[in-house]
């Protein structure tokens, strides 16, 4: 295993700068490093580091996982076959529907996996750098240059790059500098996380529940999870969609409580909620100013974050490759990233934000769910789409319909994804 860098007290220069550590930063990190790049991969906290997330990674984070050589490593965690539906009266087992995808699942908490992400990126030839925080960029033109960082002992340094990859998560205060814009006009969300014991912690089945109540007993506009770990836990949350129209006024802990007191006996849970925490999420590509030149937004940081199920993971690893092929072809970066974007996401962004955008309102909530959680076929189509388990390769009828709204969806919006 290679040793993190320590914070340099000294300037230095490489060919790829990633800034972000997580799934997507790391994932670029470790194709750049492969394809014979100089790469550094910087980030603010020193890991071990925990993240707010419901730690989920569906068949297509488990694709991407499998290029990355993580098969092995991932089966001896928890493995999953699918979803289980409650609501509205109705139960759904919801198998993952294979096809050009891995028909299987897993859990493992944050602070683990992006470790051990991490560690494959440093393995991979990447030079890591804990504890520097980017606080500033020296351009040349429209090109970055160089990026300044302080380490935890406030001296300040600066990494010089030929390509920079963003990949600092939904605040992206790095993107912020170089003019990223989040857009709340569309759907986003607000969701929190927790652990707690469960007799069902090795559960083969990750459960959504799609009728959220408050304290009061009233319809949120989102969704519960529990999600197996295999290691006597299970990652236990809550998530409500708003926009700029309808913001939410939910407060996320409680309801996480509420939610917990009213499943606890059916899934044997037992103790208090540990490490609760809550996060804003842009969703559906709801950003502006994703690349320049010589630099790119990815994963969470370009809103990549699916606007139906809050799943980011999938698409951190996936926009992590994507750039680093960008970069190691010579394709170049700026509008030729916007594109890469939009080819993979714009239209499934478009029309699952405009979805998400329906169940902000809890009256269409409780009107379209009992018809839905009384069809296995629709909510088999649900998942799939939801899910956006609807790969390249896809050509059924259900991936053309998908397709096809998905153009028409995004040919209407007055702000279409990555613009």
């Amino acid at each position: 295993m290679t040793s993190p860098r320590p914070t340099p007290t000294t300037s230095r220069a490489t060919d790829v700068l990633v800034v972000g550590a997580g799934p997507a930063g790391s994932a670029a990190a470790a194709w750049a490093a492969r394809a014979g790049l100089d790469v550094v991969l910087a980030d603010a906290a020193t890991f071990p580091r925990d993240k707010t997330c419901g730690d989920g990674l569906t068949p297509r984070a488990i694709g991407e996982l499998q290029r990355l050589g993580l098969e092995d490593w991932l089966r001896s965690h928890t493995v999953n076959q699918g979803l289980r539906a409650h609501g509205f009266g109705q139960t759904l087992l919801l198998p993952w529907p294979g096809g050009s995808l891995p028909d299987w699942g897993s859990a493992v908490a944050r602070t683990e996996l992006d470790d051990h992400l991490r560690t494959v990126a440093l393995d991979s030839g990447a030079t890591g750098i804990d504890g520097a925080r980017a606080v500033g960029v020296r351009r040349e033109g429209e090109r970055v240059a160089a990026v300044d960082f302080r380490g935890a002992d406030g001296a300040t340094f600066e990494i010089a790059c030929r390509w920079l990859v963003v990949a600092d998560g939904v605040r992206s205060p790095l993107g912020k500098l170089l003019g990223r814009e989040w857009h709340r006009d569309t759907v986003y969300a607000v969701a929190g996380r927790s652990y707690v014991d469960s007799d069902m912690s090795d559960d083969p089945w990750i459960s959504s529940h799609l009728e959220l109540r408050d304290e009061q007993g009233e319809l949120v506009s989102g969704y519960g999870w529990i999600f197996p770990l295999g290691n006597g836990s299970v990652n236990l949350g809550a998530g409500t969609l708003a926009t700029s129209k309808r913001p939410t006024d939910v407060a996320i802990k409680p309801l996480m409580q509420t939610y917990a007191d009213t499943i606890g006996k059916d899934f044997g849970l037992s103790g208090e909620l540990r490490m609760p925490t809550s996060a804003l999420l842009p969703m559906g590509g709801a950003v502006s100013n994703v690349a320049g030149p010589n630099w790119a937004l990815i994963g969470d940081a370009a809103a990549c974050v699916n606007p139906l199920n809050g799943e980011g993971i999938d698409y951190g690893l996936e926009t992590g490759r994507f750039v680093a092929e960008h970069i190691a072809s010579g394709t170049g970066l700026g509008e030729a990233w916007r594109h890469t974007l939009v080819e993979h996401y714009g239209e499934s962004f478009s029309i699952a934000r405009r979805l998400a955008g329906m169940a902000t309102q809890p009256k269409v909530v409780s009107a379209l769910g009992p018809v839905g959680m009384r069809s296995d076929w629709l909510m088999t189509l649900a998942l799939r789409w939801m899910g956006n388990l609807v790969d390249d390769a896809d050509r059924d009828r259900a991936a053309r319909v998908w397709r096809w709204a998905g153009a028409r969806s995004m040919a209407s919006d007055a702000r279409p994804p990555f613009s």
